[in-house]
């Protein structure tokens, strides 16, 4: 059995086909981790989401911060400022409604014991252990697989508070999470998030770090499989794997293999 790590697909469905027909993926008896952000930006975000849906136990995937916009859209909630023109299919579509149903059952982060692999579309913090993310991530799955989350769906969005701190409480805390693991990428030295730097990393101003650079990290020693940061592109270190290639924006969808040696391949994008 191989195991994939596969980065954002955002609607790119054929390539994401051609990149499976690549790695000689079969569903019987190999499995890919997708790093969320299925939909968006990209021409077939229906089929994309359907196909996945399809693949059942042979596919774990996060939620990344574009399938979360698709469900806010789908329950009339548009905050975002996050283009979601591309998603109209989606929302016409016979089946929305399991697809979203669907959706609400993903997790936000999944760890393996076996492989010592985390999967999150973005990252973490590093005041995080990985049981404490598995945790936190667990406190929000809770409520968007419950009868109750449409209240928590509007209460996403915003960038405050950017610090973690185990007193948070309410819709405040519950958005540092979804924030800190679907759209963290830079940190300051006291480990608050920034949201205004997408570039590359050496294009932050002063004081700002990768999250995976800052000093004292307490999720080490464990590997982090991640997407969400196009313009860091492709990296593979022993204990972290960006697999995020800009597939949207025509340049490579990526499948890195996580059992064994860490075998790289790559489809160009062929998106219009």
């Amino acid at each position: 059995m191989s195991i994939y790590a596969i980065g954002d697909i955002q609607g790119c469905y054929d390539s994401f086909r051609r990149l499976l027909d690549k790695i000689e993926f079969d569903p019987d008896k190999d499995r890919v981790w997708l790093t969320g952000d299925l939909v968006n930006r990209g021409p077939k975000s229906l089929k994309t989401l359907r196909f996945v849906r399809s693949l059942g136990n042979a596919v774990v995937t996060v939620l990344g911060n574009h399938d979360l916009h698709l469900l806010a859209l789908a329950n009339g909630i548009d905050d975002a400022g996050v283009p979601g023109r591309t998603l109209s299919k989606v929302l016409d579509a016979d089946d929305c409604d399991e697809l979203v149903d669907w959706l609400r059952t993903l997790p936000l982060a999944h760890f393996d014991e076996t492989l010592n692999t985390l999967l999150v579309h973005a990252g973490l913090p590093p005041k995080w252990t990985i049981a404490k993310t598995l945790a936190r991530a667990a406190e929000v799955e809770a409520l968007l697989r419950g009868n109750d989350y449409l209240a928590l769906l509007p209460k996403l969005y915003g960038d405050q508070p950017t610090r973690w701190s185990g007193k948070l409480e309410g819709f405040m805390r519950l958005r540092f999470i979804v924030n800190a693991l679907t759209r963290i990428r830079m940190v300051d030295a006291k480990g608050r998030l920034d949201f205004a730097h997408k570039g590359p990393p050496a294009n932050a101003r002063e004081g700002l770090v990768p999250w995976f650079e800052a000093p004292e990290a307490r999720w080490r020693e464990t590997r982090i499989v991640f997407g969400h940061w196009s313009a860091l592109g492709l990296l593979v270190k022993p204990d972290l794997i960006c697999v995020d290639t800009g597939c949207v924006w025509k340049r490579d969808l990526t499948a890195v293999q996580l059992s064994g040696p860490s075998k790289i391949v790559q489809v160009d994008c062929r998106c219009p």
